[in-house]
């Protein structure tokens, strides 16, 4: 067993090469434990040397003649893992599976994502044979609520003879999860680390508005909140003179401050988290244009090699698109951005300029903080709340502890900085005690879904299929937790009475007011929406040529039509002119009411309604009309009285005089119920246990004649092979025929509504189809999608989540060659989300082809993956295997693995990025 190693050697370690240092106390007892042969649960903090057991276990793989699988949450991670591994090994002894690559498949030590593992062990693959040890990287992922299930399949199917090397952040409850991997894999040791291998000093800093300079501080002084800090909770305001608003006296400091704070006080390199895309890149304007010059001369000409080599795959077209020449003109002033909405040839060029130390500065959404090998100085975080997919929440103990992970480099960085800065949301009481928490427990997020019931189903007989179950980790803490949220629900219903009795009128008739006014609420929000839908639909009907009223415009009178165009998402634009000759270009919110064709005039010959001759003799042609035909208005809608407007406005409330505070109770009321009902739910779902769950799905299956007499049918067959949070709406709609008789193109677009979700906080905007069936089987797919959702609400089954088309113009024009430039316009969708979704979409196109039984269906989604895989997609989804990358000379297989990680295009846990808010 090895007592020293080089930096190098392990990938969580900052390369350094030549640097060696003794191996700690909880590296050697991990390695004991290899040696062994037993299975070893590591948590420890980022950065401490977690991976050195890992490759440990690797070379005793290799040793003996064995394998060893080590798996990873993210693509990304993969990737890097597999060239930290070939650099050690050698290309011949190392593969790489995931859902964009195979390379060398069948080497003895294989990196793959964890879905990919998991679908081998389903699938019973000859590749698990020889398997010696799994290496589960960042296992406390488990806890994801989409992807975590994975890694407890894997843990409980995984032969016995199979080892397990799980490598977790730091969790409070540890020991609880080495009980459990006890109880399911046999002998276990547990290896715990609490110190960080680099000393983290916690700052605080603040813009002084009245002193005019930035003030920073210590968070804790001897462990404590630093009692300097309470002050800046207080913010005094004064006036700005000549009757001005007050100014307050604290606030956020500027971006380009800190950096250049950083700089002075020999801080850099640095992360700068900023949980939002447009932060990001806001950010690094910001410092572009402040004329902050971070990288010498020298470093820029390491820059553009490395930029060059991993953007030689974009066309300059492509390019253009994608705003490269000003990303690399803030590479060279040594600012960057990393975020799920950038293509990854961007990203990866940022990791590897930041890990060689050529840009000093990051500004970064929370990708960072999932194992990527980008170690930093100094880490800075500018709010703790970040958007969740649905919502802002405030940061969690684990979350900070994950972001602040990145900073100091072992063997570089005598201290590591975690500057956290003033938000007028946030006390410097918060701040201090998330510094200080050590609160950090990982709770299950296991369920059974339709996939894994046809699979045990297949595998198993009932009893041991409800057994593997009651092994699940979920289950394990379902059993000791039940008295703790039996507690919490007790607290909260003392709340919601204490909240009743505040109230000055009878709680019972203000439930009755706040239902009325919730619709009529509901039926002006409907009401808009239909007039949207109306207009747009008058207006895609218009042709050059129609006279129409424009009484909805600001213009009034007549106007003649000069073209229409329709855009890709459904949107019309319509070209009009008056008769004072006046050209509009108008659109369903540029109307309140839908125009009314009142006539036609001939329009001139030739067609060139954008020249000034042509407007000209349309505009005499619209005053040549007879006066009484130009002076038509439509007639007013009826308005019929809504009956709830009116019986709120008679309700015995309406005019009670401590009416508003009542409803600011109501609201907290509701936040308080809605607590409740989670809480009872959880209650409810824990005492039941996951064996009633799968009984319930079982059920489902069953009536839906995919289960039958615990026999897969013919349905169940795909079912089994089908992974994806919509697995058995997919296979209800392969079975409903649903994609037969479709190209290419229309199978691609219908197939990406199961993959997008539209989550922007305005509307969705009206889908757009293109000429054909798509329409059509789109609205026969959400009928499916309605009698699904019915059922599992009836059965008291979490409803599979809606199909949304919003993706179908961007993959049917892709997937019918469209260029990016073209396929982009128009379209509310960066060039990173739509890498990622189509990366995604490719994945389920190859599960498609896999398991549809009609042949011509088959070939179509083959062949729609096949035109889909081009351009900015293909170039962001093959590992560099170039001639002056880390690696050479490795076969590359041209099919994509199937790692079953298929979720919607900024829809939750992405497993190729990360989710954070796109508009901050």
């Amino acid at each position: 067993m090895p007592q020293r190693v080089t930096l190098n050697n392990f990938p969580d370690a900052a390369p350094s090469d030549g640097v060696t240092f003794t191996l700690d106390r909880f590296q050697l007892e991990a390695l004991a434990a290899v040696d062994a042969g037993q299975s070893v649960l590591v948590a420890a903090p980022t950065g401490s040397g977690k991976t050195v057991v890992a490759e440990h276990a690797v070379d005793q793989a290799l040793s003996t003649g064995t394998k060893a699988f080590y798996t990873t949450p993210i693509k990304a991670l993969s990737n890097q893992k597999f060239h930290d591994l070939v650099r050690r090994h050698g290309v011949d002894n190392v593969g790489l599976l995931t859902g964009d690559n195979a390379v060398n498949a069948d080497a003895p030590v294989v990196v793959m994502t964890t879905e990919v593992l998991r679908n081998m062990l389903y699938a019973r693959s000859p590749a698990l044979r020889g398997l010696r040890w799994v290496i589960l990287d960042e296992v406390h992922y488990l806890q994801d609520a989409y992807r975590g299930p994975t890694w407890e399949e894997v843990i409980i199917h995984l032969p016995p003879e199979v080892s397990l090397v799980c490598l977790s952040a730091t969790v409070s409850n540890a020991e609880e999860l080495a009980q459990w991997l006890r109880t399911v894999r046999g002998p276990t040791a547990m290896v715990l680390e609490t110190t960080r291998p680099v000393e983290l000093t916690h700052v605080f800093a603040v813009d002084d508005r009245y002193a005019e300079r930035m003030t920073v501080l210590p968070t804790l002084v001897d462990g404590r909140p630093n009692r300097d800090g309470e002050r800046f909770d207080r913010n005094p305001s004064k006036s700005a003179g000549g009757g001005g608003r007050p100014r307050r006296r604290y606030a956020p400091p500027s971006r380009v401050e800190v950096v250049e704070w950083m700089a002075a006080s020999d801080m850099l390199p640095a992360i700068n988290f900023i949980f939002s895309r447009a932060g990001c890149d806001d950010a690094v304007r910001s410092c572009v244009d402040a004329g902050l010059r971070l990288a010498s001369s020298q470093h820029r000409a390491r820059i553009d090699a490395i930029a060059d080599h991993h953007l030689r795959g974009l066309s300059d077209a492509d390019l253009a698109t994608l705003g490269h020449d000003r990303w690399r003109a803030a590479l060279h002033a040594g600012v960057a951005a990393h975020h799920a909405g950038m293509v990854p040839p961007f990203k990866e060029a940022v990791e590897a300029c930041f890990s060689q130390g050529l840009i000093p500065v990051v500004f970064a959404t929370e990708t960072l903080a999932l194992g990527i090998n980008m170690p930093a100085r100094t880490v800075v975080i500018e709010k703790l709340t970040k958007f969740t997919g649905e919502r802002h929440e405030f940061l969690t103990p684990g979350q900070f502890t994950q972001l602040t992970g990145r900073a100091g480099r072992r063997g570089i960085d005598p201290v590591g900085n975690a500057l956290v800065l003033w938000s007028p949301f946030v006390s410097f009481g918060e701040v201090a005690g998330l510094v200080s928490s050590r609160s950090f427990p990982l709770t299950s997020a296991f369920r059974p879904t339709y996939n894994m019931a046809a699979n045990l189903v297949r595998r198993y007989q009932p009893e041991r299929a409800h057994h593997l179950l009651g092994l699940s980790f979920a289950q394990y803490q379902a059993d000791r937790g039940v008295v703790a949220l039996e507690q919490s629900l007790a607290t909260r219903r003392q709340e919601r009475q204490a909240l009743l009795d505040t109230l000055s009128c009878d709680p019972a008739q203000l439930a009755d007011y706040v239902a009325l006014a919730d619709a009529v609420t509901t039926a002006g929000t409907r009401a808009r929406r239909a007039g949207v839908d109306q207009v747009r639909t008058a207006l895609a009907a218009l042709r050059p040529g129609d006279v129409i009223t424009m009484g909805g415009t600001t213009s009034g009178g007549l106007a003649a039509v000069l073209s229409v165009a329709h855009r890709k998402g459904g949107g019309v634009r319509v070209r009009v002119i008056g008769a004072t000759r006046r050209v509009l270009l108008i659109g369903e919110q540029d109307l309140d009411a839908p125009p009314a064709v009142v006539n036609r005039i001939t329009l001139p010959v030739p067609f060139t309604p954008r020249s000034t001759a042509f407007q000209r003799d349309v505009a005499a042609a619209l005053h040549a009309l007879p006066a009484t035909e130009r002076s038509v208005q439509p007639d007013d809608p009826e308005v019929a009285p809504d009956a709830d407007a009116l019986a709120l406005a008679q309700h015995e409330l309406a005019d009670w005089p401590g009416l508003d505070a009542d409803l600011k109770v109501w609201r907290r009321v509701r936040r308080v119920d809605q607590s409740i009902a989670d809480l009872s739910r959880q209650v409810a779902s824990r005492s039941g246990s996951l064996r009633r769950r799968f009984d319930l799905v079982l059920g489902l299956l069953e009536r839906w004649d995919h289960v039958r007499d615990w026999s897969l049918t013919e349905r169940g067959q795909q079912l089994v092979s089908v992974f994806h949070e919509c697995d058995l709406l997919i296979v209800e709609a392969l079975s409903d025929g649903l994609f037969d008789g479709l190209d290419a193109a229309e199978v691609a677009a219908l197939t990406s509504t199961f993959i997008y979700e539209h989550r922007s906080p305005g509307p969705a905007p009206a889908p757009w189809f293109p000429p054909g069936p798509l329409r059509s089987r789109w609205e026969r797919l959400d009928k499916l999608a309605s009698a699904l959702v019915a059922d599992e609400r009836r059965s008291g089954l979490t409803p599979t989540r809606r199909p949304d088309p919003g993706f179908i113009a961007v993959a049917h024009a892709w997937a019918s060659g469209g260029d990016l430039d073209e396929v982009l316009e128009d379209e509310n969708l960066t060039a990173g989300d739509f890498v990622r979704t189509m990366k995604v979409l490719l994945d389920l196109l190859g599960q498609v082809a896999r398991v549809a039984t009609d042949p011509t269906t088959s070939l179509a989604a083959e062949q729609a993956a096949d035109v889909s895989l081009r351009g900015l997609v293909a170039a962001s989804s093959l590992v560099d295997l170039s001639d002056d990358a880390p690696v050479d000379d490795a076969p590359v297989d041209d099919a994509p693995v199937d790692d079953g990680t298929g979720v919607g295009a900024g829809v939750g846990p992405q497993p190729a990025d990360d989710h954070d808010d796109p508009q901050g």
